[in-house]
């Protein structure tokens, strides 16, 4: 019940807010005209902004006591107003609350003024302004300024709803005019009509606006999981939305293009008696839906957006990928024959407002070019899914995981897919078609951790590949698949060398924990936004004289803002490392360097040196970088990258290049996909 309450209370101050917005914004512009300010239509629509004043700051309060009791899980302190200043003065969207009631407060008065001052056109303009400012404001508690609090990421959110303020906040002052008109009303036709034309020409331009801002928005909402547009209660809300609108924008093409110029070219007569009713008659629906689109909206920005959604049981036996299937038979000739198709449906529209088709002709050709070209398009696109598809990975993507599943794959798998996942097992022989090359192909980029999950739950029957439900745990199976996902991002990783390819981060190591001989521990996402990572995984007594070269230069990668991480590969106890490590002034690994081993060799392979056969050889000593926003960039094997970075200079030259970059991709993920 709560939530409904904050609901409504959500979307009575939105629509209260736009409305007093666009309609000093449309008073503004038909302004320019003083003797507009006469007209009836202009008294009545000011008499209710007093009323929309209150109904924003009622909503506020409404939407703060929910707030604190939705917060604090207290249902009694939603009617504590100590409880409620609490919220307020500890918390930040109390901060921003309290500084949206403020401008609410001072829209108040200004709305009062206005109503009893003497009607200029600047006073419209300062209630504009003043209007927008808890629009705003409000989009600081957004879903877009909760991923990032930056003009980059709150500018599109907070432009979509001024300029929806400006379409959806006219609509009331349109049916005003519309409806005061009685009979031949010279006056009428020579003022509120030229309102309506200014408001005509406006109106396209801001929906523009308002669609293009709206797709930045939802993009940065549903980022790459477009699949929860149609299993998510966020897709399923933004698809209703996207309807109502497409139903709206007709209405207001034809209201804009067949009776308005009806309004226009007659004062009385047939056309202008014709075209009236529809006016009044579809412009009322127009304001409607879009009350009722503005309460979706309103929905859509408290409900989890579809970056977030849990798909825990994909309900379709298809999905649409261009990555699974774009290398098939025929599937781009399908493809551009259904875009080109679609660009046609675009340049049809165009073509029917020109060549003034009537309406049924507009609409059909279209649609019908949409529809086919969707036809063409889309069935190629199409792979099988099942219900784990869309899984979200409960195990993360890191050392201790990918290493266990190694052991798990060797001890289940090998026979039919080989030692490193290439195919090739023992008995791979006997079926047809072969067992599938997890190693070189690039399955995993086609299919999802969730679809590898379902194959070892239930098995490929029609494969000959069994089931692993019995035999391995839930955790277990996820294990492997983290291990898969390895081996394909450690073959991806043989496009590496020791030099590092400027502006071109692209794949993400596995995460690790681990304890240093010097009493440090931590994670190697710690060092993200702060130090780049250098990951030497070494074997003694071999990698000796390495370590004495970077103990001497390791002040000098210091102040690179470099940290060395010394991993050792062969098996020493304790008490081994720490006479290895004791004059070493960096961390050398003594507890999870097995696990950082099994997961790092995986990366070792060089497009000269793929390392496919048989089991596979690890060298003696390896290095990588980790830029400090968690990526790996450059990779050095001794044993096959002749001096690389023996050469102290070529080194520093890499991480000098590193530590030049800004930001350029996210953070990998902790989880595969």
């Amino acid at each position: 019940m709560i939530e409904i309450v904050a609901t409504f209370a959500r979307w009575s101050q939105l629509i209260a807010n736009l409305i007093l917005f666009g309609s000093c914004i449309f008073l503004a512009i038909a302004g320019q005209q003083k003797a507009v300010f006469e007209s009836i239509w202009v008294i009545r629509l000011e008499k209710i902004f007093p009323w929309l004043g209150g109904v924003i700051l009622l909503g506020l309060l409404v939407i703060l006591a929910t707030t604190t009791g939705e917060a604090t899980g207290i249902a009694a302190n939603t009617w504590r107003p100590e409880a409620w200043l609490e919220v307020v003065q500890q918390t930040r969207v109390g901060k921003i609350w309290a500084a949206r009631a403020v401008f609410a407060a001072v829209l108040l008065g200004v709305a009062l003024y206005i109503q009893y001052a003497y009607r200029v056109r600047w006073h419209y303009i300062l209630c504009a302004f003043v209007a927008s400012l808890p629009l705003i404001i409000g989009s600081l508690v957004s879903h877009s300024a909760a991923d990032e609090m930056s003009v980059v990421s709150i500018l599109p959110y907070a432009l979509h709803i001024l300029f929806a303020g400006i379409w959806f906040g006219a609509l009331p002052a349109f049916l005003l005019i519309i409806f005061s008109k009685k009979g031949s009303d010279k006056a009428w036709d020579l003022l509120s009509i030229d309102s309506l034309k200014k408001f005509s020409s406006l109106a396209l331009p801001v929906m523009a606006v308002i669609m293009l801002t709206g797709i930045i928005v939802a993009d940065r909402m549903i980022e790459e999981d477009y699949h929860a547009l149609v299993a998510s209660s966020y897709g399923w809300l933004l698809n209703i939305k996207l309807t109502l609108l497409a139903i709206i924008l007709i209405i207001a093409y034809q209201a804009r293009s067949r009776w308005l110029p009806l309004l226009i070219r007659a004062n009385n007569g047939e056309e202008t008696q014709s075209g009236g009713p529809q006016m009044k008659r579809w412009v009322s629906v127009e304001f409607v839906l879009a009350m009722i689109l503005v309460l979706l909206a309103t929905i859509i920005s408290n409900t989890k957006p579809a970056k977030h959604a849990m798909v825990e049981n994909w309900p379709y036996p298809f999905r649409f990928s261009i990555d699974a299937t774009w290398e098939e038979s025929n599937v781009q000739i399908f493809f551009w024959a259904g875009v080109t198709l679609f660009i046609m449906a675009a340049g049809s529209i165009g073509l029917g407002i020109k060549s003034k088709w009537d309406i049924k002709k507009r609409i059909g050709v279209p649609l019908v070019l949409i529809i086919a070209s969707f036809a063409i398009a889309l069935p190629k696109l199409a792979v099988v899914a099942y219900p784990e598809t869309y899984q979200s990975t409960p195990v993360p993507f890191d050392a201790i995981s990918i290493s266990n599943g190694s052991k798990l794959f060797s001890q289940n798998c090998t026979t039919c897919h080989g030692p490193q996942g290439k195919g090739n097992g023992i008995i791979a022989k006997t079926f047809n078609p072969p067992p599938t090359d997890l190693l070189t192909e690039a399955h995993t980029a086609k299919h999802t951790a969730g679809d590898f999950f379902h194959w070892l739950t239930h098995g490929i029957s029609e494969r000959g590949m069994p089931s692993f439900s019995s035999k391995l745990s839930e955790e277990d199976r996820w294990d492997v698949v983290n291990y898969i996902h390895a081996m394909s991002r450690g073959y991806k990783a043989r496009l590496q060398s020791p030099e590092v390819v400027p502006e071109r981060p692209s794949i993400g190591p596995p995460i690790f924990s681990y304890f240093a001989h010097d009493g440090s521990s931590g994670v190697l996402k710690d060092f993200r936004q702060k130090q780049n990572v250098m990951l030497v995984l070494f074997t003694w007594p071999q990698s000796q004289e390495r370590l004495q070269e970077l103990k001497a230069t390791y002040d000098r990668l210091q102040k690179l803002n470099t940290i060395i991480l010394a991993v050792p590969m062969n098996n020493l106890d304790k008490q081994e490392i720490m006479g290895i490590a004791a004059d070493i002034p960096f961390p050398v690994v003594t507890e999870g360097s097995l696990e950082i081993k099994n997961s790092y060799a995986l990366f070792r392979r060089t497009l000269t040196n793929p390392d496919i056969l048989n089991e596979g050889v690890i060298p003696e000593h390896l290095e990588f970088l980790i830029d400090r926003f968690g990526y790996l960039r450059a990779r050095w094997i001794p044993a096959i990258d002749e001096s690389g970075w023996a050469d102290i200079s070529v080194l520093t030259k890499q991480l000098i290049q590193l530590n030049s970059e800004k930001e350029i991709l996210p953070p990998p993920s902790d989880h595969v996909h």
